[in-house]
């Protein structure tokens, strides 16, 4: 099984290549920069960069054509707006191989409720967020179908260690969760990981 790692607003950086890897073997991170390390000096920076320059609708277009062009399964990992591009395209087309998704802290979410995934989808969320009720948004998404959702005792960006937020003791914990189940669909290529969503 293929994993594809859908970056946040840094793009793909020597952290997140450090994670990819620690996942599993032969990666694949999909940024909003094709791939070019832009070195933010802040995330004010990095955030100012994609609003004036990409944004959620072309970063999505892009992970979408990626998606077009492959004929395997895949196991889809985002962080942040990576997150919210693979929540909006959990019902399309393009995600027709996508065998199940993890997505941390994605904050746009909250502006496309009405989602119903195709493949197994875990959101996992902060315990708050500065713009919204992270309860509210578990409330309206609990019973989202083929959907699982937990709540961490973390910040938004916990697993970046780029980020003022990141956490240690979150990215570890989390980090061992996502290499245990890339391994064991590795071991088995027909693996589908069922989720129930919460009840």
């Amino acid at each position: 099984m293929n994993t594809i790692i859908v970056a946040d607003i840094f793009g793909k950086t020597s952290a997140l290549e450090e994670l990819a890897n620690a996942i599993c073997k032969k990666p694949r991170i999909v940024d909003p920069y094709d791939g070019q390390k832009m070195a933010f000096q802040s995330e004010n920076d990095a955030y100012q960069f994609f609003a004036s320059n990409i944004g959620l609708e072309k970063y999505t277009k892009d992970l979408s054509k990626v998606l077009t062009k492959l004929a395997l399964d895949v196991n889809l990992v985002g962080f942040s707006i990576g997150a919210s591009v693979i929540w909006n395209l959990s019902e399309s087309p393009a995600s027709s191989f996508v065998k199940n998704a993890t997505c941390f802290y994605g904050s746009q979410i909250r502006n496309n409720r009405k989602v119903s995934p195709t493949f197994p989808i875990t959101l996992i969320f902060p315990e708050t967020e500065e713009h919204f009720s992270v309860s509210e948004l578990i409330s309206d998404l609990c019973h989202t179908r083929r959907t699982k959702i937990r709540q961490v005792p973390y910040r938004h960006g916990f697993m970046n260690k780029l980020s003022a937020n990141f956490n240690p003791k979150g990215y570890e914990s989390e980090l061992q969760t996502l290499a245990t189940r890339s391994n064991r669909c590795a071991e088995s290529p027909s693996c589908d990981i069922v989720r129930h969503r919460l009840q």
